[in-house]
């Protein structure tokens, strides 16, 4: 027998202490040290344990026997015994717009779901604009702000915690007995909650254990934690190096669009005062992305001395003190360079004959090469509840994206494997997340009212790229061949990203912040060009 009768017994009816007071007289189980209370949840000690704790109980001299392991579980209680639940682990552009969605729709009389949004971190990270912290073009709570803010005026609930193992439950047929949840979801804090409806949008994380030492000395770019951990490194170099003839040594692995933006970005907070190189496996830098988008990169890069290794693989990173360096290089070999005391070295290899392997030093490392799905690991089960997954761990869904086999589980982002009509995969974005969210909250709006649901279609409204705290490039798909560069492109992409950030509220403090940024840079920017024309008049 499965866990969830346990918290069934317990919770159902609204009305924990009369259950109990009954239970208590068939089973010893409910009084003493093994006495369960209600609660929405709590604080209690972990036991580590890896499996979701089953229900099973053994009877010796007829009192029910519960292990330790049981006692650790903590039921997490819905407000409401009848409106459909539904949960949500990961809180990106998938989770936090799917709640969303759910929250703006219109519901028939008690048939409004009850939405919990799970995530590790307390903040919503608005990933396409995390280059502008560096640049110092926003603030952290423009494209970081906590979901309490967000949620303030929402009925969603959100915990912050991760989630450690999926449970799914057999689900009803036709005549059969329902089952009183599809499934529960543990957290590493051991919290269970049990749900009808499953929202699978953990995203994916950094893939650095693919090569020696990355995981070690490489910095991932990710995550908001990420980028504030990157920016922490750049002020303490900058420190480090102030006044000094010695160059700061960046390396950015992988030249797609993440690679390419932060090469951009650092190379122009760093001016003269740093060499920024990226490396490349193929021979191009964004091979996916438009020729327009492609070519302004291109030009930005070559303008701010970015030197670029294209068609060389990382074979490994290490510390320049692991590493016995040559006392001779010749200058073909060093790219031309000299080589300082730094503290990394990246070891590089051709990707095709004709180029030799070199070792390039480096005071910071930035990876953005690699991702996987955290999708969290099932229940040790005998029946077939698996998640169907693809190669890279990702969950197969249908085009309603549910997940196959698991009809109360949707899947989207990252933790989906759909392909578009074509059949090739969808790419990993955010404007792909964002409207799979779109979907997949009228989907379950759809399943509750028992009304059919929508395929998805990927519209592409076209791709966006930073180059800078000035630069950007913006290709719209409505237009063939059109690419906006430089001023305009930036403040395209701005206005972009302002209509798509999750709430009214936060658009337009947001929105007024940039607002009074840009009056106070213009007006500083006048009065500059202003005393060069009065100092060279006079």
């Amino acid at each position: 027998m499965r866990h969830c009768w346990l918290a069934a017994l317990v919770i159902a009816e609204g009305c924990e202490g009369r259950t109990v007071k009954r239970l208590n007289k068939v089973f010893p189980i409910f009084t003493g040290r093994y006495a369960i209370k209600s609660s929405l949840y709590g604080k209690f000690q972990r036991k580590g344990f890896s499996t979701v704790a089953s229900a099973n109980t053994g009877i010796n001299g007829g009192v029910a026997e519960v292990s330790e392991r049981e006692q650790d579980i903590k039921h997490y209680i819905w407000p409401d015994k009848k409106r459909p639940r539904v949960c949500i682990v990961g809180g990106g552009f998938g989770g936090l717009y799917t709640a969303l969605r759910l929250e703006s729709l219109i519901w028939p009389d008690g048939k409004k779901p009850q939405v919990t949004l799970i995530d590790q971190s307390d903040r919503f990270v608005f990933k396409p604009m995390l280059y502008e912290l560096l640049s110092g073009e926003v603030d952290e709570w423009e494209i970081a702000p906590r979901f309490s803010e967000l949620l303030a005026n929402t009925e969603v609930q959100f915990i912050q915690d991760r989630v450690k193992l999926l449970h799914t439950n057999d689900m009803p047929t036709s005549g059969g007995q329902r089952n009183p949840c599809a499934g529960s979801v543990q957290l590493e804090s051991d919290l269970l909650i049990e749900y009808d409806w499953l929202v699978l949008a953990l995203g994916a994380e950094p893939k650095l254990d693919m090569v020696p030492g990355a995981v070690g000395y490489a910095l991932p770019f990710s995550t908001f934690e990420d980028a504030c951990k990157v920016n922490d490194k750049l002020k303490a170099l900058e420190r480090k190096y102030f006044g000094e003839g010695s160059p700061i040594r960046v390396i950015v692995v992988g030249c797609g669009y993440s690679g390419v933006e932060l090469a951009a970005t650092v190379s122009e907070r760093l001016k003269d005062k740093g060499i920024v190189q990226a490396i490349n496996v193929n021979n191009t830098i964004c091979p996916s992305a438009p020729p327009g988008n492609r070519e302004a990169a291109l030009k930005v890069l070559s303008d701010r001395n970015v030197q670029l290794f294209l068609g060389y693989f990382v074979n490994a990173v290490k510390r320049a003190a692991d590493v016995e360096v040559l006392n001779q290089l010749t200058d073909e070999g060093n790219n031309g360079m000299q080589q300082d005391s730094k503290e990394l070295v990246v070891e590089i290899q051709p990707a095709e004959r004709g180029l030799q392997g070199q070792n390039l030093e480096a005071d910071l490392v930035l990876w953005t090469v690699g991702n996987k799905p955290r999708l969290p690991q099932l229940e040790p089960s005998d029946k077939p509840h698996m998640l169907p997954l693809n190669g890279i761990g990702q969950a197969e869904t249908d085009e309603t994206l549910r997940v196959k086999g698991n009809p109360r589980i949707f899947a989207l982002g990252d933790s989906s494997a759909l392909r578009d009509s074509s059949g090739k995969p969808l790419p990993p974005t955010a404007q792909v997340a964002f409207q799979q969210a779109d979907f997949t909250g009228w989907n379950i709006w759809a399943a509750i009212n028992d009304r059919p649901l929508l395929p998805f279609r990927f519209q592409n409204l076209g791709e966006m790229m930073t180059l800078g705290r000035y630069d950007a490039a913006v290709t719209p798909s409505f237009i063939d061949g059109l690419t906006l560069e430089g001023p305009v492109g930036h403040a395209a992409r701005k206005l972009a990203y302002l209509i798509r950030l999750p709430t009214d509220q936060h658009k337009i403090k947001v929105g007024l912040s940039w607002f009074t940024k840009e009056a106070i840079d213009s007006v500083a920017n006048l009065q500059t060009t202003l005393t060069k024309v009065l100092s060279g008049s006079s």
